[in-house]
């Protein structure tokens, strides 16, 4: 498992940022995710990566990737020439954004039972924690730090289709976009629910 260090911080200059937020792709990308990521200045992978040449494919516009080791990212699921940059990635990240810090974490550390309290509490002075593991898309932002999951990018239980998140960090504002794609296998898939209570702080894309 990724061990290189147990968190990282960086500072990323800038007025306004596009960041693509995605996780748990499980050694698949999507393409329409991967496009996506081109659209930005920075893209963030929650974990649960599956190779290398899944972060190698995601191209944001600054050319830095951010990355984050799952419960799945083990070398004996990894290729063994990937195994160096396996051991480099830190457990969780916390960016330094435009108008606040943003904390990246896989989130399996603790049970699925109040994890957005626990995550709260560990990361009090964030502006957002994206964390992924469950692959099922959240946003909970009625408290700060708001606390988001952009569900799986590739083709493990999508729940409905593959799906990331757009951030828009500014000075003073921050703006989250959801794009969710059309489910592409055979088997027919049940649309996705949103909490309106919950979304109603997004934007919201559906593509």
């Amino acid at each position: 498992m990724g061990s290189g260090a147990a968190g990282v911080i960086a500072r990323i200059p800038g007025r306004r940022l596009r960041l693509a937020i995605l996780s748990d792709t499980h050694g698949h990308l999507d393409a329409r995710v991967e496009h996506m990521v081109t659209t930005c200045d920075l893209a963030i992978h929650g974990g649960d990566i599956g190779n290398a040449d899944i972060l190698a494919r995601m191209q944001p516009g600054l050319g830095r990737v951010f990355a984050v080791f799952g419960n799945n990212d083990v070398s004996r699921r990894w290729p063994e020439r990937d195994h160096d940059l396996l051991r480099q990635l830190p457990e969780w990240l916390e960016l330094a954004l435009p108008g606040g810090c943003l904390v990246v974490i896989h989130g399996h550390q603790g049970p699925a039972r109040d994890r957005h309290a626990r995550l709260r509490a560990r990361f009090p002075m964030a502006r957002a924690i994206v964390y992924g593991h469950s692959h099922r898309l959240v946003l909970d932002m009625d408290t700060v730090p708001w606390v988001l999951n952009p569900g799986a990018a590739g083709r493990t239980r999508t729940y409905g289709g593959p799906s990331c998140l757009l951030l828009i960090a500014g000075e003073t504002d921050w703006q989250v976009e959801v794009h969710r794609f059309a489910f592409l296998a055979t088997r027919r898939s049940k649309a996705p629910v949103f909490d309106r209570k919950v979304v109603r702080h997004a934007k919201t894309t559906l593509t």
